[in-house]
Protein backbone atom coordinates (compact mmCIF):
# COMPACT_ATOMS: atom_id res chain seq x y z
CA UNK A 1 0.00 0.00 0.00
CA UNK A 2 2.93 2.11 1.06
CA UNK A 3 4.41 1.80 -2.39
CA UNK A 4 1.79 2.54 -4.43
CA UNK A 5 1.12 6.39 -2.08
CA UNK A 6 4.68 6.52 -3.08
CA UNK A 7 3.86 5.91 -6.64
CA UNK A 8 0.58 8.05 -6.47
CA UNK A 9 2.99 11.08 -5.14
CA UNK A 10 5.60 10.67 -7.95
CA UNK A 11 2.85 10.93 -10.38
CA UNK A 12 1.19 14.12 -9.10
CA UNK A 13 4.90 16.31 -8.49
CA UNK A 14 5.14 14.92 -11.62
CA UNK A 15 2.10 16.49 -13.32
CA UNK A 16 2.42 19.22 -11.01
CA UNK A 17 5.52 20.69 -12.31
CA UNK A 18 4.18 19.80 -15.91
CA UNK A 19 0.96 21.70 -15.37
CA UNK A 20 3.14 25.34 -13.76
CA UNK A 21 5.01 24.77 -16.56
CA UNK A 22 2.17 24.83 -19.05
CA UNK A 23 -0.06 27.48 -16.31
CA UNK A 24 2.82 29.86 -17.42
CA UNK A 25 2.55 29.39 -21.30
CA UNK A 26 -1.28 29.88 -20.76
CA UNK A 27 -0.16 33.36 -19.18
CA UNK A 28 1.69 34.60 -21.48
CA UNK A 29 -1.21 33.48 -24.17
CA UNK A 30 -3.46 35.69 -22.25
CA UNK A 31 -0.89 38.30 -22.46
CA UNK A 32 -1.18 38.02 -26.06
CA UNK A 33 -5.00 38.04 -25.73
CA UNK A 34 -5.54 41.19 -23.17
CA UNK A 35 -3.31 43.00 -25.52
CA UNK A 36 -5.65 42.94 -28.38
CA UNK A 37 -8.60 43.41 -26.39
CA UNK A 38 -7.13 46.46 -24.98
CA UNK A 39 -6.29 47.87 -28.27
CA UNK A 40 -9.49 46.84 -30.37
CA UNK A 41 -11.89 48.05 -26.93
CA UNK A 42 -12.92 44.79 -26.34
CA UNK A 43 -13.92 43.60 -22.57
CA UNK A 44 -11.93 40.85 -20.76
CA UNK A 45 -15.50 39.07 -20.55
CA UNK A 46 -16.59 37.44 -23.40
CA UNK A 47 -19.20 34.84 -22.34
CA UNK A 48 -19.40 32.94 -25.59
CA UNK A 49 -16.14 32.26 -26.09
CA UNK A 50 -15.76 31.02 -22.69
CA UNK A 51 -18.92 28.67 -22.63
CA UNK A 52 -17.27 27.35 -26.25
CA UNK A 53 -14.63 26.36 -24.80
CA UNK A 54 -15.88 24.69 -21.64
CA UNK A 55 -17.57 22.70 -24.00
CA UNK A 56 -14.65 21.88 -26.32
CA UNK A 57 -12.63 20.94 -23.47
CA UNK A 58 -15.22 19.06 -21.29
CA UNK A 59 -16.03 16.79 -24.52
CA UNK A 60 -11.90 15.70 -24.19
CA UNK A 61 -12.67 13.98 -20.58
CA UNK A 62 -14.28 10.46 -20.95
CA UNK A 63 -15.01 9.39 -17.74
CA UNK A 64 -18.35 11.61 -16.55
CA UNK A 65 -17.62 12.05 -12.87
CA UNK A 66 -14.00 13.35 -13.50
CA UNK A 67 -15.18 15.49 -16.30
CA UNK A 68 -17.62 17.53 -13.88
CA UNK A 69 -14.75 18.41 -11.14
CA UNK A 70 -12.80 19.63 -14.61
CA UNK A 71 -15.32 21.79 -15.81
CA UNK A 72 -15.46 23.63 -12.61
CA UNK A 73 -11.37 23.80 -13.01
CA UNK A 74 -11.43 25.44 -16.40
CA UNK A 75 -14.10 27.72 -15.05
CA UNK A 76 -11.53 28.57 -12.19
CA UNK A 77 -8.85 28.56 -14.59
CA UNK A 78 -10.93 31.20 -16.65
CA UNK A 79 -11.88 33.24 -14.04
CA UNK A 80 -7.47 33.46 -12.39
CA UNK A 81 -7.56 34.36 -16.26
CA UNK A 82 -9.58 37.45 -16.27
CA UNK A 83 -8.21 38.47 -13.05
CA UNK A 84 -4.94 38.35 -14.50
CA UNK A 85 -5.92 40.59 -18.24
CA UNK A 86 -7.66 43.06 -15.47
CA UNK A 87 -4.62 43.69 -13.69
CA UNK A 88 -2.79 44.01 -17.12
CA UNK A 89 -5.46 46.62 -18.42
CA UNK A 90 -5.43 48.88 -15.14
CA UNK A 91 -4.20 51.24 -17.43
CA UNK A 92 -6.59 51.21 -20.13
CA UNK A 93 -8.62 55.00 -20.32
CA UNK A 94 -11.98 54.78 -21.11
CA UNK A 95 -13.84 58.41 -22.21
CA UNK A 96 -16.91 59.14 -21.40
CA UNK A 97 -19.67 62.02 -21.43
CA UNK A 98 -21.08 63.41 -17.84
CA UNK A 99 -19.60 63.23 -14.98
CA UNK A 100 -19.29 60.10 -12.05
CA UNK A 101 -22.58 58.53 -11.62
CA UNK A 102 -24.30 59.50 -15.08
CA UNK A 103 -25.56 56.60 -16.59
CA UNK A 104 -22.38 56.87 -19.67
CA UNK A 105 -20.53 56.85 -16.23
CA UNK A 106 -21.87 53.29 -15.11
CA UNK A 107 -21.87 51.60 -18.61
CA UNK A 108 -18.37 52.02 -18.86
CA UNK A 109 -17.40 50.82 -15.43
CA UNK A 110 -19.84 47.67 -16.50
CA UNK A 111 -18.34 46.96 -19.74
CA UNK A 112 -14.40 47.66 -18.57
CA UNK A 113 -14.47 47.19 -14.66
CA UNK A 114 -10.68 47.43 -13.46
CA UNK A 115 -10.72 50.40 -15.90
CA UNK A 116 -9.55 54.33 -15.76
CA UNK A 117 -12.64 56.24 -16.40
CA UNK A 118 -12.05 59.54 -17.83
CA UNK A 119 -15.11 62.10 -18.16
CA UNK A 120 -15.45 64.61 -20.91
CA UNK A 121 -18.17 67.78 -21.43
CA UNK A 122 -19.63 66.46 -24.29
CA UNK A 123 -19.44 63.78 -26.61
CA UNK A 124 -17.44 64.74 -28.74
CA UNK A 125 -14.56 65.96 -26.26
CA UNK A 126 -15.16 62.05 -25.38
CA UNK A 127 -14.81 60.94 -29.08
CA UNK A 128 -11.49 63.24 -29.81
CA UNK A 129 -9.65 62.24 -26.88
CA UNK A 130 -9.51 58.98 -28.46
CA UNK A 131 -8.89 59.95 -31.63
CA UNK A 132 -6.01 62.58 -30.12
CA UNK A 133 -4.53 58.89 -27.80
CA UNK A 134 -5.36 60.87 -24.82
CA UNK A 135 -7.87 58.01 -24.34
CA UNK A 136 -7.77 54.21 -25.30
CA UNK A 137 -11.57 54.09 -26.05
CA UNK A 138 -15.28 55.98 -25.79
CA UNK A 139 -17.83 54.43 -24.64
CA UNK A 140 -20.97 56.76 -25.40
CA UNK A 141 -24.51 56.34 -26.12
CA UNK A 142 -26.09 55.46 -29.71
CA UNK A 143 -29.73 54.94 -28.86
CA UNK A 144 -32.34 55.35 -25.98
CA UNK A 145 -35.98 52.45 -26.11
CA UNK A 146 -37.09 55.60 -24.92
CA UNK A 147 -36.45 58.56 -26.32
CA UNK A 148 -34.76 57.23 -29.80
CA UNK A 149 -31.72 57.42 -31.57
CA UNK A 150 -28.55 59.57 -30.02
CA UNK A 151 -28.09 62.08 -32.90
CA UNK A 152 -24.95 63.20 -31.92
CA UNK A 153 -22.70 60.00 -31.06
CA UNK A 154 -24.03 58.72 -34.63
CA UNK A 155 -22.88 62.05 -36.65
CA UNK A 156 -19.34 61.66 -34.49
CA UNK A 157 -18.99 57.80 -35.95
CA UNK A 158 -20.24 58.55 -39.65
CA UNK A 159 -18.07 61.77 -40.14
CA UNK A 160 -14.90 60.60 -37.92
CA UNK A 161 -12.42 57.40 -37.76
CA UNK A 162 -13.09 55.65 -35.17
CA UNK A 163 -14.89 52.15 -35.31
CA UNK A 164 -17.43 50.52 -33.18
CA UNK A 165 -16.13 47.30 -31.69
CA UNK A 166 -18.85 46.70 -29.39
CA UNK A 167 -22.72 47.51 -28.10
CA UNK A 168 -23.88 47.32 -24.81
CA UNK A 169 -27.10 47.20 -23.81
CA UNK A 170 -27.76 49.28 -20.21
CA UNK A 171 -31.68 48.78 -18.54
CA UNK A 172 -32.32 52.07 -17.24
CA UNK A 173 -33.99 51.94 -14.05
CA UNK A 174 -34.56 55.58 -12.58
CA UNK A 175 -34.68 56.22 -8.68
CA UNK A 176 -35.88 59.01 -6.25
CA UNK A 177 -33.38 59.96 -4.22
CA UNK A 178 -33.14 62.18 -1.26
CA UNK A 179 -30.67 63.39 1.81
CA UNK A 180 -30.79 60.66 3.75
CA UNK A 181 -33.33 62.24 6.38
CA UNK A 182 -35.64 63.22 3.86
CA UNK A 183 -39.05 61.22 3.29
CA UNK A 184 -41.33 60.82 0.32
CA UNK A 185 -44.08 63.40 2.43
CA UNK A 186 -40.85 65.81 2.35
CA UNK A 187 -40.31 66.02 -1.67
CA UNK A 188 -41.76 69.17 -3.03
CA UNK A 189 -39.53 69.49 -6.17
CA UNK A 190 -37.58 67.16 -8.12
CA UNK A 191 -34.89 67.62 -10.85
CA UNK A 192 -33.00 65.78 -13.09
CA UNK A 193 -32.22 65.49 -16.68
CA UNK A 194 -35.08 66.27 -19.13
CA UNK A 195 -35.31 62.85 -20.59
CA UNK A 196 -35.83 61.40 -17.19
CA UNK A 197 -38.39 63.57 -16.15
CA UNK A 198 -39.93 62.72 -19.13
CA UNK A 199 -39.65 58.85 -17.93
CA UNK A 200 -40.82 59.51 -14.89
CA UNK A 201 -43.83 62.10 -15.90
CA UNK A 202 -46.12 59.67 -14.90
CA UNK A 203 -45.03 59.36 -11.27
CA UNK A 204 -44.26 63.43 -10.75
CA UNK A 205 -47.73 64.01 -11.97
CA UNK A 206 -49.42 61.69 -9.26
CA UNK A 207 -47.11 62.81 -6.76
CA UNK A 208 -47.34 66.45 -7.44
CA UNK A 209 -43.84 67.51 -7.24
CA UNK A 210 -42.60 70.77 -8.91
CA UNK A 211 -39.32 70.13 -11.91
CA UNK A 212 -36.34 71.42 -12.44
CA UNK A 213 -34.29 70.52 -15.55
CA UNK A 214 -30.23 69.78 -14.98
CA UNK A 215 -27.34 68.95 -17.24
CA UNK A 216 -27.77 65.01 -16.45
CA UNK A 217 -29.01 62.93 -13.55
CA UNK A 218 -25.42 62.69 -11.71
CA UNK A 219 -25.86 66.79 -11.62
CA UNK A 220 -29.23 66.54 -10.34
CA UNK A 221 -28.06 64.09 -7.51
CA UNK A 222 -24.98 66.65 -6.90
CA UNK A 223 -27.37 69.63 -6.88
CA UNK A 224 -29.49 67.79 -4.15
CA UNK A 225 -26.54 67.31 -1.58
CA UNK A 226 -25.36 71.03 -2.30
CA UNK A 227 -28.68 72.44 -1.47
CA UNK A 228 -28.67 69.99 1.52
CA UNK A 229 -33.11 70.61 1.10
CA UNK A 230 -35.31 68.14 2.50
CA UNK A 231 -37.74 69.18 -0.14
CA UNK A 232 -35.41 68.62 -2.97
CA UNK A 233 -35.14 64.95 -4.88
CA UNK A 234 -33.40 64.04 -7.49
CA UNK A 235 -34.20 61.28 -10.41
CA UNK A 236 -31.57 58.90 -11.18
CA UNK A 237 -29.96 55.59 -10.83
CA UNK A 238 -28.68 53.48 -7.36
CA UNK A 239 -25.30 53.86 -8.28
CA UNK A 240 -25.83 57.68 -8.18
CA UNK A 241 -27.28 57.30 -5.04
CA UNK A 242 -24.35 55.54 -3.98
CA UNK A 243 -21.55 57.92 -4.79
CA UNK A 244 -23.35 61.41 -3.72
CA UNK A 245 -24.54 59.91 -0.45
CA UNK A 246 -28.46 59.79 -0.46
CA UNK A 247 -31.10 57.66 -0.01
CA UNK A 248 -33.56 55.94 -2.58
CA UNK A 249 -36.80 56.79 -1.21
CA UNK A 250 -38.62 55.48 -4.21
CA UNK A 251 -37.57 52.69 -6.63
CA UNK A 252 -38.39 52.17 -10.26
CA UNK A 253 -40.40 54.71 -10.97
CA UNK A 254 -39.99 55.45 -14.57
CA UNK A 255 -43.46 55.25 -16.96
CA UNK A 256 -42.19 52.12 -18.51
CA UNK A 257 -40.19 49.10 -17.08
CA UNK A 258 -38.19 48.90 -20.90
CA UNK A 259 -35.81 52.20 -20.56
CA UNK A 260 -32.60 50.64 -22.43
CA UNK A 261 -29.72 52.49 -23.62
CA UNK A 262 -27.38 51.00 -26.09
CA UNK A 263 -23.63 52.43 -25.70
CA UNK A 264 -21.16 52.02 -28.24
CA UNK A 265 -17.30 50.99 -27.92
CA UNK A 266 -15.15 53.13 -30.01
CA UNK A 267 -11.35 52.07 -30.83
CA UNK A 268 -9.07 53.73 -33.45
CA UNK A 269 -8.59 50.05 -34.89
CA UNK A 270 -11.16 47.72 -36.16
CA UNK A 271 -12.07 44.38 -33.99
CA UNK A 272 -11.90 40.71 -35.92
CA UNK A 273 -13.28 38.63 -33.84
CA UNK A 274 -15.95 35.56 -34.28
CA UNK A 275 -17.92 36.57 -31.17
CA UNK A 276 -18.57 40.13 -33.16
CA UNK A 277 -21.24 38.86 -35.52
CA UNK A 278 -23.29 41.87 -36.35
CA UNK A 279 -22.00 45.06 -38.71
CA UNK A 280 -22.63 48.74 -38.50
CA UNK A 281 -23.00 50.09 -42.36
CA UNK A 282 -23.01 53.98 -42.78
CA UNK A 283 -23.94 55.04 -47.08
CA UNK A 284 -24.76 58.14 -48.49
CA UNK A 285 -26.91 57.16 -51.65
CA UNK A 286 -26.29 58.85 -55.65
CA UNK A 287 -28.91 61.45 -56.04
CA UNK A 288 -31.26 59.04 -58.65
CA UNK A 289 -34.74 58.13 -57.90
CA UNK A 290 -34.65 54.72 -56.17
CA UNK A 291 -30.81 54.86 -55.30
CA UNK A 292 -31.47 53.61 -51.76
CA UNK A 293 -34.00 51.01 -52.63
CA UNK A 294 -31.41 49.58 -54.41
CA UNK A 295 -29.10 49.59 -51.53
CA UNK A 296 -31.57 47.87 -49.53
CA UNK A 297 -32.12 45.53 -52.25
CA UNK A 298 -28.31 44.66 -52.24
CA UNK A 299 -28.13 43.85 -48.68
CA UNK A 300 -30.95 41.99 -48.87
CA UNK A 301 -30.38 39.72 -52.32
CA UNK A 302 -26.68 38.90 -49.97
CA UNK A 303 -29.02 37.65 -47.13
CA UNK A 304 -28.06 40.29 -44.98
CA UNK A 305 -31.17 41.08 -42.53
CA UNK A 306 -31.42 44.78 -41.40
CA UNK A 307 -32.35 45.02 -37.73
CA UNK A 308 -32.04 49.11 -37.62
CA UNK A 309 -32.50 51.65 -40.29
CA UNK A 310 -31.63 55.38 -39.80
CA UNK A 311 -31.35 57.95 -41.85
CA UNK A 312 -29.46 61.51 -40.55
CA UNK A 313 -29.27 64.85 -42.06
CA UNK A 314 -25.67 66.12 -43.27
CA UNK A 315 -25.31 68.93 -41.92
CA UNK A 316 -23.13 70.56 -44.36
CA UNK A 317 -25.24 70.15 -46.98
CA UNK A 318 -29.24 71.42 -46.82
CA UNK A 319 -31.64 68.30 -47.81
CA UNK A 320 -28.99 65.67 -48.03
CA UNK A 321 -28.78 62.29 -45.33
CA UNK A 322 -27.41 59.51 -44.81
CA UNK A 323 -28.18 56.07 -43.90
CA UNK A 324 -27.29 54.03 -40.82
CA UNK A 325 -27.95 50.37 -40.70
CA UNK A 326 -27.47 47.38 -38.56
CA UNK A 327 -27.22 43.87 -40.39
CA UNK A 328 -26.97 40.49 -38.83
CA UNK A 329 -23.36 39.26 -39.81
CA UNK A 330 -20.11 40.29 -40.79
CA UNK A 331 -19.08 41.54 -44.18
CA UNK A 332 -15.59 39.55 -43.15
CA UNK A 333 -16.21 37.11 -45.82
CA UNK A 334 -16.90 36.39 -49.74
CA UNK A 335 -20.14 37.62 -49.38
CA UNK A 336 -20.16 40.42 -47.58
CA UNK A 337 -17.42 41.62 -50.04
CA UNK A 338 -19.31 40.90 -52.93
CA UNK A 339 -22.29 42.95 -51.28
CA UNK A 340 -20.05 45.96 -50.24
CA UNK A 341 -18.52 45.91 -53.90
CA UNK A 342 -22.08 46.01 -55.25
CA UNK A 343 -23.18 48.95 -52.53
CA UNK A 344 -20.19 50.90 -53.80
CA UNK A 345 -21.50 51.22 -57.07
CA UNK A 346 -24.22 52.96 -55.89
CA UNK A 347 -23.18 54.61 -52.70
CA UNK A 348 -21.28 58.39 -53.05
CA UNK A 349 -20.10 57.29 -49.81
CA UNK A 350 -20.18 53.96 -47.55
CA UNK A 351 -18.55 52.84 -44.59
CA UNK A 352 -18.04 50.04 -42.47
CA UNK A 353 -18.06 51.76 -39.16
CA UNK A 354 -17.85 47.96 -36.95
CA UNK A 355 -18.97 45.03 -35.71
CA UNK A 356 -20.35 43.89 -32.42
CA UNK A 357 -22.07 41.67 -30.51
CA UNK A 358 -25.98 41.32 -30.57
CA UNK A 359 -27.62 41.80 -26.93
CA UNK A 360 -24.57 42.13 -25.23
CA UNK A 361 -26.32 43.31 -21.56
CA UNK A 362 -24.24 44.80 -18.80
Amino acid sequence: MSNNLEEARKIINKVDAQMAELFVERMRAAEMVSEYKKEFGLPILDKDRENAVIEKNASLVDDDVIRGYYIDYIKNLMGISRSYQYRLQNGLKVAYSGVEGAFAHIAAGRIFPESKRVSYRDFKSAYDSVVRGESDVAVLPIENSYAGEVGHTIDLIFSGSLYINGIYELEIHQNLLGLADATIDDIKKVTSHPQALSQCHDYIKLRGFDTEESNNTAVAAKIVVDMNDKTLGAIASVETAEIYGLQVIEANINKSGENTTRFAVLSKVKADSPTLSNSVLMFTVKNEAGSLAKAISIIGKYGYNMTALRSRPIKKHSWQYYFYIEIDGTTQNENGQKMIEELSEICDKLKIAGTYAPHSEI
